[in-house]
């Protein structure tokens, strides 16, 4: 093997070879910023598998690159430390399409609207080097490099330490399951990947086959890095359900244990998300109790049961939800599949979540998997009306959970989420157009739709595919968006204020669903206050009839209220309560209604 430096004059250099496949060579004098490749048995040349820096892209040289001293992490017991898990709102976003410019600079322009929205932690969508210039980042195939056209490592950098000094922690989407079908040299180093095991992407990662003590080492280094030289806060992996290892300890739980060790020694909070699509409750208890570890996950089962709820959708996977006692077992437990038979699926599903508490759940009503993978890519704000993506907000921000919005949510988007990426394969390009056709074709026979239709969906290839994608933020500052940008920074201000996150440490909450009135009732109680939070999806106003204690109780929100665009509040002020601890409170159809009440003794 050897290396090959390029400058003025090109300098060859052989390495020297150690156990187990490892190949070395120091190279002294060697500069920041210079480029190079390594050159394999046939003369052919191939980048750095660690590289941080593809100054020309995927199959380009690699750069030598070293974070300066101004973009150091900070030190142990410094000043910024990240937010608890359950204080967490989360943004996601992705940063070719959430500005004009598409890159890291861009997104740190604007996160002081996001600080001023109550976003405490921005979630980016993964960044690792794919090929060509667009892409949703899970066909990377240099996992170390950040990618060139956001602006490289050094702009990554500058990202975190910006969302740090705006009190925002970063998570960076990774993915582990698989590599990108172009561009992907990693297999010419070793055995990293398994042919014979497949996931829907392509070969997996070889986690339990021979040579794959040096894989899991290579992808445990790979999120150390992310943490320790680019400050990340967090890491989400992508499709673990799709990681294929069969070994006695997986790779999950030693990620998970050498993470925890590097956030002890360096005095950190680090998170570990998760994408878990099994509903495996092993990934997220403690290791003292058998479990891998992590930190929290996804939960899909609490968007499908709030999807079909306000979109009445039943095809696919949503015909295992759509009833309210489903949303209700969501909040209450986190899985609703949790060891539960499944009829989309014709078997049970899960594993029931026994001692996991709220904050070990993400929640959502929309995120870039949601709403990309639909064939046209449409956000809530073109399925349902006003007043339901009013609601949809509060089931989220006001539910026991961890919430999280995807871009451009909290206004309104209008414009879709699309699929799209840059290949240069023909062959490629053509079979990621007819995998997209035959989703289109299963959706469409499930719906009613026509299959005809397929012929019109956005080509993923074509670059005018990724500019409809891209966020309009202008439009949070007119008319309907403006409105909702204040009612999503309300019910923000009303979490972190009225909703203690004590509470999401525990059960300290009540669900109670009343599917005749389409009502589900959140009750919660500090030493200092009752809360009470009514979502109604029916399509009527209603009268529903409360148990409450005695006294007055006052109304902090309600969506139908004239100020959020609604038809107007049917509840007063103030609520007063007598002896018999009942009320009847009025309700708008498609609402949220939040009234509370001081304690005074014992409940």
């Amino acid at each position: 093997m050897l290396a090959r430096e390029s400058g003025q004059q090109d300098l060859y250099l052989p390495m020297r070879k150690g156990a187990r496949g490892y190949f070395f060579l120091q190279v002294p004098g060697t500069e920041v910023g210079a480029r190079y490749y390594f050159r394999l048995e046939g003369n052919k040349e191939f980048p750095d598998p660690a590289s941080r820096y593809q100054p020309e892209g995927a199959a380009g040289p690699s750069q030598v690159w070293s974070r300066v001293k101004s973009h150091a992490p900070p030190p142990p017991g410094s000043r910024w430390a990240a937010p608890p898990p359950e204080e967490l709102i989360i943004y996601e976003l992705h940063v070719g399409a959430f500005t004009p410019e598409g890159t890291f600079a861009g997104v740190r322009r604007l996160l002081s609207d996001l600080g001023s929205l109550g976003i405490n932690a921005v979630e980016l969508m993964p960044v690792s080097q794919f090929p060509g210039k667009r892409s949703w980042g899970y066909d990377g195939v240099l996992p170390f490099a950040a990618q060139n056209t956001y602006g490289g490592p050094a702009e990554l950098a500058a990202l975190v330490e910006a969302c740090h000094e705006q009190g925002m922690a970063v998570i960076l989407d990774v993915v582990y399951n698989h590599l990108g079908p172009e561009g992907n040299s990693l297999p010419s180093y070793g055995p990293y990947l398994r042919e014979e095991c497949g996931t829907p992407w392509g070969a997996s990662v070889n986690f339990d086959g021979p040579g794959s003590d040096e894989v899991r080492r290579y992808y445990v280094e790979n999120a150390l890095y992310w943490l320790a030289v680019c400050g990340i806060d967090g890491l989400r992996l992508d499709a673990v359900h799709s990681i294929l290892d069969r070994s006695a300890v997986p790779f999950l739980q030693q990620l998970a244990a050498e993470v925890a060790a590097f956030a002890e020694q360096n005095e950190r909070r680090v998170y570990l998300f998760l994408e878990n699509e099994n509903n495996d409750a092993r990934c997220l208890l403690p290791s003292a109790e058998g479990g891998f570890g992590l930190t929290a996950q996804w939960n899909d089962d609490f968007h499908h049961a709030l999807h079909t709820l306000v979109t009445g959708e039943a095809h696919g996977y949503y015909a295992d939800f759509g009833r309210l006692r489903d949303l209700a077992l969501a909040i209450e437990d986190g899985f609703v599949y949790g060891d539960r038979y499944s009829e989309f699926r014709s078997r049970h599903h899960g594993s029931r979540p026994r001692g996991l508490t709220p904050k070990s759940f993400i929640i959502f009503a929309q995120n870039h998997d949601q709403v990309g993978n639909r064939p046209l890519g449409e956000r809530l704000s073109a399925l349902v009306g006003w007043e339901s993506l009013k609601l949809a907000a509060g089931a989220v921000l006001l539910a026991p959970a961890v919430p999280m919005l995807f871009m451009g949510e909290e206004w309104g988007e209008q414009r879709p989420f699309l699929f799209f990426c840059d290949y240069e394969d023909p062959q490629l390009i053509e079979a990621v157009r007819e995998g997209r056709r035959r989703e289109f074709a299963a959706v469409a026979a499930l719906t009613g739709g026509s299959a005809g239709d397929r012929d019109h969906l956005p080509d993923p290839q074509a670059e005018e595919t990724f500019l409809r994608s891209r966020v309009e933020p202008s439009y949070r500052d007119e008319g309907e968006g403006r409105v909702l940008v204040d009612y999503y920074r309300s019910l923000i201000r009303l979490r972190k204020t009225r909703i203690p996150s004590s509470l999401l440490r525990g059960k300290h909450h009540e669900v109670q669903a009343m599917p005749s009135q389409g009502l589900l009732v959140l009750r919660r109680q500090t030493s200092r206050e009752q809360l009470n939070c009514l979502l109604h999806f029916g399509t009527d106003p209603t009268q529903v009839k409360l148990d409450l204690r005695q006294g007055s109780w006052e109304r902090l929100l309600d969506s139908a209220e004239e100020r959020w665009l609604g038809p107007g509040s049917l509840v007063p002020r103030e609520i007063q309560v007598g002896r018999r601890k009942v009320a009847l409170v009025d309700v708008q159809p498609h609402s949220v209604l939040v009234f509370s009440r001081p304690v005074e003794g014992s409940y």
